[in-house]
């Protein structure tokens, strides 16, 4: 019973605290920096999103830039911006929001209007 309570607890945890991880193949995860909001945020993700090896390396690239396409906040419904290194140069995170989409432009289904011939968001799975 022990064990099955840890392994749940270990589940959760890595649910809540790596959920980028989920998201990429495991070959292209990275410890690294990347620019959201105006600022250098360092973790573990996806490369395409991580693209910047040191904190030092990012903020050298925040200065060099005019140009921060998440000031013009494309992410609806309170989804969070980061700037990427592929287009269109930015990415929208949903989870929390009730909306999924690649701009959090759709609402999450309910049980009820749910299609299960169609995958579940998981940007609308709640834990």
């Amino acid at each position: 019973m022990l064990a099955n309570n840890i392994f749940f607890l270990l589940v959760v945890i890595v649910l809540v605290v790596c959920p980028t991880t989920w998201e990429c193949e495991v070959s292209q995860t990275r410890h690294g920096c990347r620019i959201q909001s105006g600022q250098c945020l360092c973790g573990v993700g996806c490369y395409s999103e991580y693209r910047y090896t040191t904190k030092d390396e990012c903020w050298k690239a925040l200065k060099g830039r005019r140009y921060d396409v998440c000031q013009e906040s494309p992410c609806l419904h309170g989804g969070t911006c980061s700037q990427t290194s592929f287009e269109p140069g930015y990415r929208c995170r949903c989870e929390g929001s009730g909306y999924y989409g690649d701009r959090c432009q759709n609402a999450c289904p309910s049980s009820s209007d749910f299609n299960s011939s169609e995958p579940f968001p998981y940007e609308c799975i709640v834990i």
